[in-house]
């Protein structure tokens, strides 16, 4: 039965995280013991760094999967080194009893308790490395963070994903609870504001979801494109804006879109968002790309020589979390294999098939920016809740080839396009895959697209 677990929460780890997280760290773990009576589940890790990374970056995946597979609530995950020990208790049982699963008045406390999502306590300035590409972005952040509410409000983050938006929201709310420790700091993402607003309707809580926000010194935002076409929330939005701007409280946003290119936004919303500063952050240069590499190798133990640095950047195009998630790669394969990194080693981990090579060539930006020019339309088209038959089709070709393209899972392809089930991501694919057998047209437009990205 935990083999048979274990196998699913693998395939759900590959849907929803993508191929390389499972292959490179999810399988490197194994599930060691179940304790139903306490709820508790023992997750046996080769070492201690790879324990320390699946600990920091996937406990709450692990946490809500297993809920899910083992239909239990609060469930708890201890991660384990190969020095660490477990109680004793009973393995896992071999029949799992169903609970049904239905809304309680306990999930209204989410209203009243939740406090945002923790800010990072390694997402701080001075981490953060800057160059050319972000300096205006840092500086503004930093002023923010030293006097908030006074210059830049609100202040507008604006980037392409993975390029360190949510980095310096985190910076801005640890610099500023670091000044004052009284200071009510909340980062919050838009999707949880979406949901935690969906549950004070259903249960009569949103007086008291809209005093919780509105008695915050700083709200930080992350990704509030996707607050597009929810009118109820961005009415509530609104007003929760306009009360802490007007006791001068700091806001700050983070999204991969201008406000004027954010379909389905209220008028009045979108002058909210564009009446601060914008700043923007673009791609990074090679010297900041080796730059970043030896700051994250030290925070890692390891020290890159520029041979390496310079290797490693050369391979990541644009990217700045793929960057530092090809770094994490070359060092948990030398840890894993116990050899030093060195050129050879970063070359096999990067070279390792030539499919390897052209996804690291290739990225969401590339091949949508391609689609949209092709076909004269906008990525806001693309992620618009438009259901014309024209865009609908656009749309579809972008997922097809981000599909083909990438290793990345159909839930990061549905997310980047602004779809929150990636089942319409299947549907896509599944229609242009479908059309290609008889539609001659369609398949000279796909392998030509093709060429262009790959170029």
């Amino acid at each position: 039965m935990l083999t048979n677990l274990w196998q699913d929460f693998l395939n759900i780890a590959r849907e929803e995280l993508g191929s390389r997280v499972v292959d490179t760290w999810l399988k490197a773990v194994s599930f060691s013991q179940w304790n139903p009576d306490g709820a508790v589940v023992y997750v046996q890790a080769p070492n201690n760094f790879v324990k320390e990374w699946i600990q920091g970056k996937y406990a709450e995946f692990f946490r809500v999967q297993l809920q899910r597979l083992l239909n239990v609530k609060d469930i708890k995950i201890i991660f384990l080194g190969p020095t660490d020990h477990k109680e004793k208790t009973s393995h896992f049982p071999m029949i799992v009893p169903k609970k049904s699963i239905r809304a309680t008045k306990s999930d209204a406390l989410v209203v009243e308790s939740h406090q945002g999502a923790r800010l990072q306590p390694d997402y701080v300035f001075e981490k953060f490395v800057v160059g050319s590409n972000n300096s205006l972005a840092y500086a503004a952040a930093r002023a923010v963070s030293e006097e908030p509410g006074t210059h830049y409000n609100p202040l507008f983050l604006y980037g392409c994903s993975g390029l360190g938006k949510t980095h310096l929201l985190h910076a801005i709310g640890n610099a500023i609870q670091k000044n004052n420790p009284k200071a009510l700091v909340m980062y919050q993402t838009t999707d949880r504001f979406v949901n935690e607003f969906i549950t004070a309707i259903r249960f009569n809580k949103v007086q008291i979801f809209q005093q919780k926000y509105r008695r915050l010194d700083v709200l930080l935002i992350d990704d509030i494109q996707f607050i597009s076409n929810k009118e109820q929330t961005q009415e509530a939005f609104f007003h929760i804006f306009n009360a802490l701007y007007d006791k001068r409280k700091q806001i700050v946003f983070s999204s991969d879109l201008f406000p004027r290119d954010i379909s389905g936004l209220e008028e009045r919303l979108r002058s909210r968002l564009e009446g601060g500063l914008i700043a923007d952050i673009y791609k990074p240069s090679l010297e900041t790309k080796i730059a970043i590499l030896k700051q994250k190798a030290i925070e890692h133990n390891e020290v890159l020589t520029d041979e390496l640095a310079e290797c490693i950047a050369h391979h990541v195009v644009s990217n700045i979390r793929e960057l530092e998630g090809v770094l994490v790669r070359i060092i948990a394969f030398g840890s894993l294999t116990r050899q030093p990194i060195t050129i050879e080693l970063v070359k096999k981990v990067l070279h390792q098939s030539q499919g390897s090579r052209q996804e690291e060539k290739v990225d969401f930006e590339k091949i949508t920016s391609h689609v949209c020019k092709f076909y004269s339309y906008k990525l806001a088209d693309l992620r618009s809740e438009s259901r014309a038959k024209d865009i609908a089709l656009v749309r579809q070709v972008a997922m097809y080839l981000m599909k083909q393209m990438t290793n990345k899972s159909l839930n990061e392809i549905g997310t980047y396009l602004g779809r929150k089930n990636h089942s319409t991501v299947i549907h896509g694919f599944d229609r242009v895959k479908d059309a290609l057998q008889s539609n001659p047209d369609l398949k000279m437009t796909i392998d030509k697209l093709k060429e262009e990205i790959l170029r």
